[in-house]
């Protein structure tokens, strides 16, 4: 009679063996060089900030969708960290991505961490969990470690699956601090692309202009920016990447979605006509899923950073209690370009595509400010206006913005009757047009109306909230 034999299991001597493989730094006292030469993120300061705060009684949660550099940023910390002299042994970092990994929980890997280096339960150590999506209930064990190890400042990362699984849960209240990484704003990739400072490359709007149509074909992933291998195969990077894993797999297995299919059409419906008005039986229409689950799929993609709803109001600035009426923006513009292989170029003036993909930009660069939740667009029987800000407080509009790839409007202000009469109607006195290349200003009845490059506006929303180095 044959012997059946039991399975092998992971020693925790293999596991100490891959933990010291994945902090080189307790051997070198140094990160791997090219976290060194990487640059740096506008966030990181505001991030790294936090992790050093003196209360560690709060987990520092970084989110946001693939491939925006959560993984380096938590590179560059651990090195500014020993840059600031904390001794290297009191630092681990772990992806949990990593099969050696599985079956243990987030305490066991902090355990081990512990017996290898003599640290006891009250040293000051710093913890990164990276990929935490790939621990189940993670929540619940994270919110146990901070409330039991009150000198360790933990940090987790994740992408679309983390950050909808913490939305989902009240266990973190008060124990986690949400941080979240957008894909690179406009002002980034000038810097990423080793563009002149702001106040010499906004003055020369041809290579301004050149740089932002860079944005919109390639411009929102940091890898894709810094390796022209990658860039040369964008479409391989986002389906391997943004779909295989995104709409294929995490979002699938949070929310039991069958028919996977069915997302993937819903989101190529999306990202093809970014920045234009839908509602969901149109939407339904066109993709062939079902109105009821068009509704919980937008939820999805939005929570998973994919997606941005902006919704409407009326002439007077009156919000719609259905609200049934929306645009969809991509929260980054360039996988419209990698999805349909329909790179934008400098000659598509007028085209409702650019048009589009500019509105699309323009909202991106708002995506974690306070403003975001502001931002409606208006539409009544005779006209619209592309971007409308509602004061919540005030309970009034703050500000207008029209978005033109064009500089033909400055010369035809009867284009402008629309935007006009919101203005005289919602007593404001000024309003932004957003041009191709033009700056100027005019006074139309009443209103004063400054033209502006919307390459250049989206560069000074950059600088005026992020540092530029």
């Amino acid at each position: 009679m044959m012997e059946t034999c039991s399975m092998r299991q992971i020693t925790d001597i293999e596991i100490k063996d891959r933990l010291a493989f994945d902090n080189p730094w307790w051997e070198t006292n140094e990160v791997e060089n090219r976290f060194r030469s990487l640059p740096f993120r506008s966030y990181f300061q505001e991030f790294y900030t936090l992790i050093k705060s003196a209360d560690v009684r709060r987990a520092v949660v970084l989110m946001g969708p693939r491939r925006v550099g959560k993984t380096v940023m938590i590179n560059q910390a651990v090195t500014r960290l020993i840059d600031d002299g904390i001794d290297p042994k009191h630092i681990m970092a772990v992806s949990l991505e990593a099969p050696t990994y599985t079956g243990k929980t987030l305490e066991d890997l902090l355990g081990l961490f512990q017996d290898l280096h003599g640290h006891d339960r009250n040293s000051r150590l710093f913890v990164f969990y990276d990929e935490i999506q790939y621990h189940k209930d993670w929540e619940r064990h994270l919110k146990s470690l901070v409330d039991s190890y009150h000198s360790i400042q933990f940090v987790v990362s994740g992408s679309a699956a983390a950050a909808l699984k913490l939305k989902s849960v009240e266990s973190g209240a008060g124990r986690f601090t949400d941080f979240t990484l957008p894909p690179l704003l406009f002002s980034e990739f000038l810097r990423f692309r080793g563009a002149p400072e702001p106040a010499i490359i906004r003055d020369d709007t041809p290579r301004l202009n050149r740089f932002f149509v860079e944005y919109l074909n390639f411009g929102g992933f940091p890898e894709v920016v810094l390796n022209e291998a990658i860039r040369r195969d964008m479409p391989r990077f986002v389906a391997d990447d943004i779909i295989s894993k995104v709409l294929l797999r995490d979002l699938p297995s949070l929310y039991g979605i069958t028919d996977t299919q069915e997302l993937n059409r819903l989101f190529n419906v999306i990202a093809y006509n970014t920045g234009f008005e839908a509602n969901v039986p149109e939407l339904s229409t066109s993709s062939g899923v079902s109105a009821n689950t068009i509704k919980k799929y937008l939820d999805y993609l939005e929570a998973a950073f994919l997606i941005h709803r902006v919704y409407r109001v009326d002439q007077n600035a009156r919000r719609f209690r259905k609200r049934s009426q929306f645009k969809v923006y991509l929260t980054n513009p360039s996988m419209r370009a990698a999805l349909f292989d329909a790179n934008a170029d400098l000659s598509q003036e007028n085209d409702p595509a650019m048009g589009a993909l500019c509105e699309t930009a323009y909202v991106a660069q708002h995506r974690l400010t306070r403003e975001i939740d502001d931002i409606h667009y208006g539409r009544w029987k005779t006209g619209e206006v592309d971007f409308v800000y509602l004061d919540k407080r005030k309970q009034r509009v703050s500000a207008v913005d029209e978005v033109k790839w064009s500089d033909r409007i400055f010369n035809h202000p009867e284009e402008l009757k629309e935007l006009i009469g919101f203005c005289q109607r919602n007593s404001l006195h000024d309003a932004w047009v957003l041009t191709r290349s033009f700056r100027g200003e005019r006074h139309i009845d009443g209103i004063r109306v400054d033209f502006i490059p919307v390459a250049e506006k989206c560069l000074e929303f950059g600088v005026t909230n992020l540092p530029w180095r």
